[in-house]
């Protein structure tokens, strides 16, 4: 039984674990099959969400009584990583999705901590089921839209979407920055803040139709890498969303949010996993070049060269850091029983988010200089590995922000607030 991919992150799955990943890694040769033109023509693939979409992985961390194959985490992590090797846009974009799944798992996590009374309890259940009934048992594409390009200094995240009442459920209006899948999803999942509360207890949650009138693209995506994501945000100009569409129940979406074991909801490291599935790709036929291309006129192994093997250790050392740093957040968030307390956990990640993309762009950057100036043509794995890679840097906060925070939090012993709203 020949090692997975997925098990150069996490070295301990379960044999239930390996199961779902191993299906997963069958179908990769037809996610990389389209990567490249993805890659060059700025597009997410049909053909990739239908291969996500029949072999079941859409429903990865959906829990088995709703269709789903039951995965936690270190499966989530480990998917990530391993199609962040052969094509990191339909990674980000798969993550993306299966972020969606949080808002059913951790709405029954905190009904089962009885955080609603018994007049909310039903409804919040009868939308976490939808939700992952959607992404399990009916194979679904769900798009989660939540940041915003208005900033604030009080949170990581601001809404000022706003979900107005009407007649027979709610209107949503405002302008969503990012979120893959736009024009693709079978449905999108909207955060907004319900009119008239101007905290965080406003925020609420809305399951939009991909094709209801009054929502669009916001841009062509078109961007330096993860160009295959359908990264075009969201535009919602008097969408109407039915009341079963919509958890519209003051603070529901901050109980929900308190069940994670990490920031928000959770589950991040699994996007950052994506990145290091890229360096890794990148390391790998960075090594292969160094062991079969040879010095013209020594016949040497390019390899042997003092230069050369300067890179590689380069390569060998940011890329087993990054690695560590991965594995770490990984096992923190889901020990059982929880080794750190979550106020613990939470200065790791800010700090760990941007350990894994900067040692992870440094891996990519050594491979394109071993590559040379054929490295730099727009469809080599090395260009493509550096573009993509340097979303990363930049992805949910930049990695000196993330720092900064964490000394706030361990000096101050303050945690800053994952979202806010904003009077428009």
């Amino acid at each position: 039984m020949g090692k997975l991919i997925a098990e150069h992150l996490v070295e301990d799955y379960s044999a239930d674990e390996r199961a779902m990943l191993e299906l997963l890694e069958e179908n990769l040769p037809d996610l990389a099959a389209r990567s490249g033109d993805m890659d060059q023509n700025s597009y997410l693939s049909l053909e990739n969400v239908k291969t996500l979409s029949q072999s079941g992985l859409l429903g990865l961390v959906v829990p088995k009584e709703y269709g789903g194959l039951g995965g936690g985490l270190r499966v989530w992590a480990g998917a990530c990583f391993a199609i962040g090797t052969v094509c990191p846009s339909t990674a980000l974009a798969y993550f993306f999705h299966l972020t969606s799944a949080s808002r059913g798992n951790l709405s029954l996590k905190a009904l089962d901590a009885g955080l609603f009374n018994d007049e909310e309890a039903p409804r919040v259940r009868a939308f976490a089921e939808k939700v992952l009934y959607s992404m399990g048992r009916d194979r679904q594409w769900l798009a989660n839209f939540a940041s915003e390009s208005v900033k604030s200094e009080a949170a990581a995240i601001t809404i000022t979407t706003k979900a107005s009442r009407v007649d027979g459920g709610w209107q949503l209006n405002g302008v969503k920055s990012f979120g893959c899948a736009t024009g693709i999803a079978n449905r999108y999942l909207v955060a907004a803040s319900l009119e008239g509360i101007e905290d965080a207890s406003g925020l609420c949650t809305f399951l939009v139709d991909g094709g209801a009138p009054g929502t669009r693209g916001r841009i062509k995506w078109n961007a330096l890498g993860m160009r295959g994501s359908a990264t075009e945000g969201l535009v919602l100009d008097k969408v109407f969303v039915a009341d079963d569409d919509a958890l519209a129940i003051p603070g529901a979406f901050t109980k929900m949010c308190s069940q994670s074991r990490s920031g928000y909801v959770g589950n991040q490291v699994a996007a950052s996993c994506i990145y290091l599935g890229g360096a890794y790709a990148a390391y790998q036929a960075a090594l292969r070049n160094m062991r079969e291309r040879k010095f013209e006129d020594t016949g040497r192994l390019l390899g042997t060269g003092p230069y050369q093997r300067q890179l590689i250790g380069d390569m060998y050392a940011d890329l087993n850091t990054a690695l560590l740093w991965a594995r770490r957040m990984v096992q923190i968030e889901t020990a059982e029983p929880p080794i750190l307390p979550k106020d613990e956990v939470m200065p790791f990640w800010r700090t760990c988010k941007g350990q894994v993309a900067e040692h992870s762009f440094r891996v990519a950057q050594a491979a394109l200089k071993l590559a040379g100036t054929a490295g730099t043509l727009f469809g080599t794995p090395f260009s493509r590995a550096l573009r993509d890679l340097a979303m990363g840097l930049v992805q949910a906060f930049p990695a000196e922000r993330g720092r900064l925070e964490t000394a706030q939090i361990l000096v101050e012993r303050t945690e800053q607030t994952a979202f806010d709203t904003l009077r428009k």
